[in-house]
Order: structure tokens, then C-alpha cells, then sequence
């Protein structure tokens, strides 16, 4: 097959569903204006721990517009039959409405059902709920913790890591903290449900349509394909919406229990108990080197918050396992079950806390050795992943630090901590690497060519802010050769080709080499038709030979001989041509390889020198992430990506009050993110290449991995400025005076 040119990809185009959003057009899960809609509020639980004893519904049920309250007194049972299809955590998920149980404060214990908003807000505040309150333990550092999760869990080992550390020249015990985040995207979750008789249609915030159609099809014990789950558009969501939460089922319930459509919105109040959160960690490394820099052991020792109910896991392993050159290494995960709701996946899921450990550990070295941090690394690059002992696809890590300290100037930087001013400031730079898996999962798409010669493709994949329908319409568009206005990318449909969840940075190699499979496929069909057909200009040419440019079929070389797609269908009385592909992992390479993204992070910050506040005065970022599709979305991916860093670094930090449970700042106003007054100069660059020993379209993902690192190069900033190294995120004024 010959290969196309290429004019969309790598191409910085403003995204194609930009206009829908700024005009507002674009509809998001709760925009869509369904008949007869209904209105849902959930009423959560006051108690950390507990059993319900009674509920008085007499008021809310009073109210003039009130259509049913359910409670587990009068809710029916549910299915929720086993279903590994939606990638369930161990253990037994939260079932709404099923018992008198209350597992973590803010789960819902009721729901009232309303034929308008206000009148649902003001009736759920009269449902008055007694509880039998237990102790409840929600501290990571008071609470006993057990093994993980097999096999995401289980101790990792390779040399002897003790007896290094006993003959190492230097070693450094280090304890690390993090403390639990919540995503914050700006859209809050929402559903409509609607049955039409056995069949059910939700519009739901989701980064995974399959997932919530296989879950709630488990859930209502139905079939699968009585389910369609519709989600266009989605407003933020950073790995929120990876898992049907129990809204989405209390919506479905209501609708049936009422008989007609229901809407229910989560408070901004709700998101902070019920979707999930990067969980608080504990993270104990000691390493062991030589003097002159050469690591010779590490021992990881963390631990993790989750729920009672389910054992959450993420990967939090890989980074000590194979980013440096370490001969002896041994890991052991653990978590802390807490009466706490169930955490979820964030942007950088466990790599991102295990790099500030690995990474401040460096810089610690660094220090204490007296060699340049970026020096330091390179000391202790891999020539393989010790891990597995397979050679990487690509690691072009030494030269995203050679080509970030060029551009970032590294070179003027004094070493000496608290060695420079500017006025009341101190000024200090550090680095940190950055790395992330190269996630693929199974995916399809389809595309069909009409007569007019534009084009649609579709698969049942998201775009939560990544770009995804335009980054696609560019693969489609050059796979075609077409004008990238003549191609509509379509998505968030459970019933088109199913695709895996936007997480993981999978979307652009699995979804992406779907596309371009298909695509070809679709042109190759048209080539086979022109050159078969004894009428076209291209009768008799290799089909090697053709390539489409512009919507016109024409030999290689010679752009004089050939015809248009639209020339070509109508002469044979076609309305359209159409394709189905795929792509999935090949497991051979997966064997053979050891694929990840990698990063070189930059960041210069000042510290007041007297009230101990920290602020970013520029970053950059430099990233081997294979093939860039689209420049224009990968800065935004990269530059959204640092904003997330620096108020993970710097200012999130969700607060409990472990007396009872409740999150005291569950608000916009007490957890503070990032603002522009906050964001200084930010800039990402991306080495040339591409790695098709990953995937066919030679793509690594990036937004997971310009997460990674964002936070340890600011730690690493801040004690350079100040000589006062703090192990515990976020960094507060407090810590540092």
C-alpha cells in the first residue's frame, strides 16, 4: 500500500470543535434537553461510619412537585451482577440504596426526585435521616495497613538491596508525603437517564462510554446492548470519569422508579465524596550510592489510602524499577483501607508520587555529593530495562536534558543553595525527570465516503479536553487524502466501534491506529475500484502506485493522470463507500521492547524570603513522546499539565476532619488550584521522532507523562532557592519558615 502524504498531521490546527464550545453550542451531559425531564438531588450521609436507623421523608414527599423519594427502605434490590468488563476494583463496589449501611461520609443515602430543580434542592434538605454513628478511621498515618491488590501489588526484587545499602559509601533514609487530591475539572458530573420500556439512554459525564454501559447494564441486570450511553462532550475530568459512580446508577434508578426522565447533577460539594481522588501517600526510599555518584540500591516502601469496600491499585512501581541503573532493588506496596469512598486514577496516576520521591531523593544526592542533578542522572542511565532485561523502543532521555538545559540555561545556574536574589527573593532552579508507560488497548472505528467526497469516521472513544476529535480528523483526513474540512470525526456513543477509556494516554496510539487502519482500508477500496474500472484515468495502475491527495486519486509522480472520489463514485452509481478497522496490541512486541514516554522538567521559582511564599517564574518541559500528531494540542496537553503540577507542588491538598470524615475546604474557595495570576512563562518542546515499534501511527501519548515530574522539579526549585529541602506535598509558607 503506498504511503500517503501528509498534510494534516503535524500540522498546529486550531481545534475543529472550538467554535461549538465558545459559542457555547457544544452539549455537555447535563445540556441535553430531554422531554419531560425530571430532577434528581441526592441527599448524603452527616456520619463517617454508621448505620442508618431512620429516615423521615414526610416533609419532602409533601411538597407540591414531588415525585418520589427513594431510600433503601423503599428502593428496589438490584442486579449488580459481577461485570469484569468495567475494570472493578477488588472487593465489593458501593450498592446504592441496598442496605442501612453508611460507609464514608457524604455517601448517598437518599435521593429526591422532582419535577423542577429547586423544588428537589428544597425537599432534600427536609429528608431528615438518624444514624447509629461509629468511629470511623480516616488518617493514613493512624491506621494499620495490609498487601495490595495481586498482582499490582505484590513485592518487587532483583539483587541483594540490603546488603548494598549495608556496604554502600553513601545512604540516605527518606520519607515522602502527598496528600490527597481531587480532580476539580470544571464541568461537575451529571447524568440524564431515560427508559424506554426494557431499554435505557443515559447522557453521562464519562471518559469511558463502553465501561458505563457495561456497568450499568450489570448493575440493572439487563443486557448490555439495552444500554447506550451517550457523552459528546466532557468538560475536565483528569481521570474522574474513568468508573460509573453510584449517581449514574441512582439516576437510572429514579427514571424507572418515576417513569420518566431524570436529570441529576452532583454539587461541587458532592464531587468531593463520591467520583473519586488521588489518594495520600506515604513513600519511604532509601537509596545507596557511591561517591562518585553511582547508584547501587534502592528500597521503596509505600503506602496508600483506599476504601474499606475496594482495594484500589495503581501503578506505582515501574519508575524504581527500571528509570536508573540500579544493580539491587526491592519494592513492597501497601494500602491503608479507610471509612473513606473508593479513590480513582489522576493525571499521572502513581507516577507522579513516585517520582517526587525517586526525583527529590536525586536531587538530594545531588546535593550532598556535590554534582550537578542533571549530571547525576545521566551517571545512572540504562543501557536496558533492568526490570525485564528488554531493550527500550526508544529513550532519547539524555538528550531531552541536554536539549532542555541548553534552552532553560542551565549552564548560568550557581549551584550553591540560597545563593541568589532578587530583592526579598531567593531565586532557585531544578530538574526532575518525567516518565510514563505506553499504554494501548483494543480499539475499532469506521468510516464512511460519500459521493460528495467528504468523509465520516466514528468510534466510541472521548475527548475530555484532550483534542481528540480533532487529532483523529487529522489521521482520517491524511489516511484519505482529504481536506480536514472534509472530514467529521464523531465520538462518545456506546454504540459505535468500541473503543477503551481516555485514560492511561492511550487514546492516540489505540484509537488512532484504528483510524488509520480504517481509513486506509477505505482508500485502498476506492484505489482497488479506479484502477479495476476500465472507464478511470488510473485503469491498469499498480495500486502502489495511486495516492489521494486533495480528494483526487492520482499516480505517484504524476499528479496530470488521475480522478476525484467524487468523479469515481458517481460513474460507478455509488452513494458511498464504507470501512471497518481495528487495532490491538501486538503481545510479541510487548515482550520484545520496554516502551515508555520520557521527560526533561525545568523550573525556576522564587521564595519570599521573609513570609516563605512560593512562586513559579517559568518552566519548560522537553519530551521524547514519539510522533506529535498535533503540536497545537500537545502544548496544551504539556502546558495544562504544569499548571496541574504547580498546584500539586504547591497549593492542593484536600483536608479531613478525622473526627467524623467530612472534608472541611469541599469547595472552589478553600482548595485551591492554580490561576493565571499563578502561571508564569511555560513552554514545552518535543524532540523529532517517532517509535513504531509501539504502535503503527509511531505515537508514545503524552498526557500522562507531562504530569510526571511537574512537582519534584518544583521541590527540587525550592530547596535550591532556599536550602531547606521539604518532603512533603503540597509545600506550604508554613514549612518553609
Amino acid at each position: 500500500m503506498s504511503r500517503q502524504p501528509q498534510a494534516a498531521v503535524g500540522a498546529p490546527l486550531s481545534r475543529v470543535d472550538g467554535r461549538l464550545k465558545v459559542t457555547g453550542r457544544a452539549m455537555y451531559a447535563a445540556d441535553h434537553d430531554i422531554d419531560g425531564v425530571a430532577h434528581a438531588v441526592v441527599v448524603s450521609s452527616a456520619i463517617g461510619r454508621g448505620r442508618i436507623t431512620a429516615i423521615d421523608t414526610r416533609a419532602a414527599e409533601a411538597q407540591r412537585g414531588v415525585l418520589k423519594v427513594i431510600t433503601h427502605r423503599n428502593a428496589p434490590k438490584l442486579a449488580y451482577r459481577d461485570n469484569p468488563a468495567s475494570g472493578r476494583f477488588p472487593g465489593r463496589q458501593l450498592r446504592v440504596f441496598q442496605d442501612d449501611a453508611v460507609q464514608f461520609f457524604g455517601q448517598p443515602v437518599a435521593v429526591v426526585v422532582a419535577t423542577t430543580l429547586e423544588v428537589a434542592q428544597h425537599a432534600a434538605d427536609l429528608v431528615e435521616v438518624s444514624y447509629d454513628a461509629e468511629r470511623s478511621a480516616t488518617d493514613l498515618t493512624r491506621s494499620p495497613a495490609q498487601a495490595g491488590p495481586a498482582p499490582f501489588a505484590l513485592p518487587y526484587a532483583r539483587g541483594d538491596a540490603e546488603q548494598a545499602l549495608a556496604s554502600a559509601d553513601v545512604r540516605k533514609e527518606l520519607t515522602f508525603r502527598t496528600a490527597r487530591n481531587h480532580h476539580n475539572p470544571m464541568e461537575t458530573h451529571a447524568t440524564i437517564a431515560r427508559w424506554d420500556g426494557d431499554r435505557l439512554t443515559l447522557w453521562d459525564k464519562t471518559q469511558w462510554v463502553i465501561g458505563t454501559q457495561t456497568e450499568v447494564a450489570a448493575v440493572f441486570g439487563i443486557p448490555t446492548e439495552n444500554v447506550r450511553v451517550l457523552s459528546p462532550f466532557v468538560g475536565g475530568a483528569f481521570g474522574s470519569a474513568l468508573r460509573a459512580w453510584p449517581h449514574v446508577a441512582v439516576a437510572a434508578l429514579a427514571a424507572r422508579e418515576v417513569g420518566r426522565p431524570v436529570k441529576l447533577v452532583l454539587t461541587r460539594r458532592q464531587m468531593y465524596f463520591t467520583v473519586g481522588y488521588r489518594p495520600a501517600y506515604e513513600y519511604k526510599l532509601t537509596l545507596g550510592s557511591t561517591r562518585r555518584g553511582r547508584l547501587t540500591a534502592m528500597v521503596h516502601e509505600m503506602k496508600y489510602e483506599t476504601s474499606r469496600y475496594e482495594q484500589f491499585w495503581e501503578a506505582n512501581k515501574a519508575l524504581g524499577q527500571m528509570l536508573y541503573a540500579v544493580p539491587n532493588v526491592s519494592q513492597n506496596v501497601q494500602i491503608v483501607p479507610l471509612d473513606v469512598s473508593t479513590p480513582l486514577w489522576m493525571r499521572g496516576p502513581g507516577y507522579s508520587n513516585a517520582a517526587f520521591a525517586i526525583e527529590s531523593a536525586m536531587d538530594e544526592l545531588a546535593h550532598e555529593l556535590d554534582i550537578d542533578p542533571i549530571e547525576l542522572r545521566l551517571r545512572n542511565e540504562p543501557h536496558e530495562d533492568l526490570s525485564n532485561g528488554h531493550p527500550f523502543s526508544t529513550r532519547r532521555l539524555t538528550e531531552c536534558f541536554r536539549v532542555g538545559a541548553r534552552e532553560f540555561g542551565w549552564n548560568r545556574r550557581n549551584p550553591r543553595p540560597r545563593s541568589t536574589r532578587d530583592g526579598d527573593w531567593l531565586l532557585g532552579t531544578g530538574v526532575a525527570t518525567g516518565c510514563y508507560d505506553v499504554f494501548r488497548g483494543r480499539a475499532e472505528a469506521h468510516a464512511r465516503l460519500d459521493a460528495d467526497g467528504t468523509a465520516v469516521v466514528q468510534s466510541a472513544t472521548h475527548d475530555h479536553g484532550a483534542g481528540t476529535y480533532t487529532s483523529m480528523t487529522q489521521v482520517a483526513a491524511d489516511a484519505l487524502g482529504l481536506a480536514v474540512r472534509r472530514v467529521t470525526f464523531r465520538l462518545g456513543d456506546s454504540a459505535m466501534p468500541p473503543a477503551p477509556g481516555q485514560g492511561a494516554s492511550q487514546t492516540m496510539a489505540s484509537v488512532g491506529s484504528a483510524v488509520q487502519d480504517t481509513c486506509d482500508k477505505l482508500r485502498q477500496q476506492a484505489v482497488t475500484l479506479a484502477v479495476e474500472d476500465e472507464r478511470s484515468p488510473l485503469h491498469g495502475v499498480a495500486p502502489d502506485d495511486v495516492v489521494v491527495r486533495g480528494g483526487r486519486l492520482h499516480v505517484k509522480g504524476n499528479t496530470s493522470r488521475g480522478e476525484t472520489y467524487r468523479q469515481l463514485l458517481a460513474r460507478n452509481d455509488l452513494t458511498h463507500l464504507e470501512a471497518r478497522g481495528s487495532y490491538a496490541p501486538e503481545p510479541e512486541a510487548q515482550r520484545r521492547y520496554s516502551m515508555y514516554g520520557y521527560a526533561a522538567m525545568f523550573a525556576e521559582v522564587a521564595v519570599d524570603a521573609e513570609l516563605g511564599l512560593v512562586r513559579v517564574r517559568r518552566m519548560l518541559g522537553v519530551y521524547d513522546a514519539g510522533r506529535i500528531i498535533s503540536p497545537k494540542l500537545a502544548d496544551s496537553q504539556a502546558i495544562g499539565a504544569m499548571v496541574g503540577g504547580i498546584g500539586q507542588a504547591l497549593l492542593e491538598h484536600t483536608v479531613t476532619d478525622h473526627r467524623d470524615g467530612r472534608i472541611v475546604n469541599a469547595d472552589l474557595a478553600d482548595y485551591l488550584v492554580p490561576v493565571n495570576a499563578d502561571i508564569p512563562a511555560l513552554k514545552a518542546v518535543y524532540l523529532d521522532g517517532e517509535d513504531y515499534r509501539a504502535d503503527p501511527i509511531g505515537v508514545k501519548g503524552l498526557g500522562e507523562l507531562v504530569q510526571i515530574g511537574v512537582a519534584s522539579a518544583i521541590a527540587n526549585a525550592v530547596f535550591h532557592a532556599t536550602g531547606r529541602r521539604v518532603r512533603e506535598l503540597p509545600i506550604t509558607a508554613e514549612a518553609l519558615l
